[in-house]
């Protein structure tokens, strides 16, 4: 059996990030660019307003308090979206709206709250009291304050959010290039298994690995793609194995293991490539990889958890690799284990757990095991492979190493966050 970490550098390498496409801008958002975005314009295109006040000569305000304010005559009345033709003067101020360009002459801006309205300041013809001294350039958003000319705003290999989409609105994007979502095709395998809506039968049960997959899927960034079940022979698995070259991925669950009715890796191996099929973990140790038709493959088992955790070790970053990010692990945190735990001393155990933050501990080096973790991790639940209950509860996987039979509580353990994305600090 190859480690874990064998088996995910055997994938990882194989793995090659998928062409961009152009899409429309609000279809980008968590995406990765694959192209940068340099601005033709100034943001903001022309100097103006940051607040709503009056437009003045910071000169015209020089010594003004509120007890012995300087009176300014008002020019003219500016809205957001209007520009003034009139150039204020010498002891003249204009009204100005926020986001209103700057007239003329003026080089400052005066908030309303330190004025006084005289003989109908708000209109033109009026005056106004300034009750506080202005420095030149106050409240005054510069043009290209933002964005210059030329300048490279977003850089290929950026993932898009929410605040990407607002520059790029404001740039003129309305498309954009970004690396596409792999499709994933998903094959459940079994003479056992019946729809979602069916009442299974004796021996029968519903087919709830297609569901967790594709819901991982789309959680990953792709879009799944629910081929249907592939009864347990040769040919009804050869048929729906062979359209994996349709698709960027193909990921089946159950039919790997040694069973006399197990038929996936003998197919594979007939129509494709089988690169490795058994991984020193639990839960799930037949995990299968290849390709069939250049497209890679992953055989997951059967069992519902044993199938999530495959995912999530081996296909998860796959998918985001292909989706063109640099993170492709989830966090990892140091904490210390919370209750005894027994294991098979061959093998990588991966137990569904609950991470928590003990009170009153600060974040500690995670290479200095003598300082108490900020984290204490237990098992979320009874660990068979058959069940979902305790992987529903979990926002870990504890991860406890070859090498060890029995980790005693109070062990630093490493933890992967499920509740976290890649690349959160």
């Amino acid at each position: 059996m190859l480690s874990v970490e064998e088996a995910r550098a055997s994938v990882m390498d194989r793995i090659e990030r998928l062409e961009p496409y152009r899409v429309d801008l609000l279809d980008s958002l968590g995406c990765v660019l694959a192209a940068d975005i340099v601005s033709d314009i100034a943001v903001s295109p022309f100097d103006n307003s940051a607040m709503d006040g009056y437009a003045v000569r910071a000169a015209d305000t020089s010594g003004a308090t509120d007890a012995a304010p300087v009176v300014l005559r008002v020019v003219d009345h500016i809205a957001a979206g209007r520009v003034s033709s009139v150039l204020v003067g010498e002891g003249e101020a204009a009204r100005i709206m926020t986001g209103a360009p700057v007239p003329a002459g003026a080089d400052s801006i005066v908030m309303v709250e330190h004025t006084v309205s005289l003989d109908n300041a708000g209109s033109t013809g009026g005056t106004v009291a300034i009750g506080c001294p202005a420095v030149a350039g106050d409240h005054v958003r510069l043009a290209g304050e933002d964005v210059r000319v030329g300048e490279t705003v977003l850089r290929a290999g950026e993932v898009v959010n929410a605040a990407s989409v607002g520059l790029m609105a404001a740039l003129g994007c309305a498309q954009v290039d970004v690396y596409r979502r792999p499709r994933v095709a998903i094959v459940s395998t079994g003479d056992e298994l019946v729809g979602i809506t069916d009442a299974p039968g004796p021996g029968q049960i519903r087919n709830s690995n297609s569901y967790s997959l594709a819901a991982q899927v789309l959680a990953a960034g792709g879009e799944p793609h629910m081929l249907g079940v592939a009864r347990d022979n040769e040919a009804d698995t050869r048929a729906l194995l062979s359209r994996a070259p349709e698709f960027d991925i193909m990921v089946t669950t159950g039919g790997v293991s040694m069973g006399d009715f197990d038929v996936v890796k003998d197919v594979l191996e007939q129509i494709g490539v089988l690169d490795f099929w058994k991984v020193a973990m639990r839960p799930g140790a037949p995990q299968t990889y290849g390709t069939v038709g250049g497209t890679p493959f992953f055989g997951l088992p059967g069992n519902p958890t044993s199938t999530m955790v495959g995912f999530e070790l081996f296909v998860r970053p796959a998918i985001r690799k292909m989706r063109g990010f640099g993170e492709l692990d989830r966090p990892r945190v140091s904490a210390r284990l919370a209750e005894d735990v027994k294991k098979k001393s061959d093998r990588r155990y991966f137990l569904r757990g609950v991470i928590s933050r003990v009170a009153g501990v600060a974040d500690a080096d995670v290479d200095a095991p003598s300082v108490a973790p900020a984290y204490e991790a237990r098992l979320s639940g009874r660990q068979s492979s058959a069940m979902l209950t305790a992987m529903h509860r979990a926002n870990c996987l504890i991860s406890l190493p070859e090498g060890l039979s029995e980790v005693a509580a109070g062990t630093i353990v490493t933890c992967i966050r499920l509740d976290e994305e890649e690349g959160t600090p």
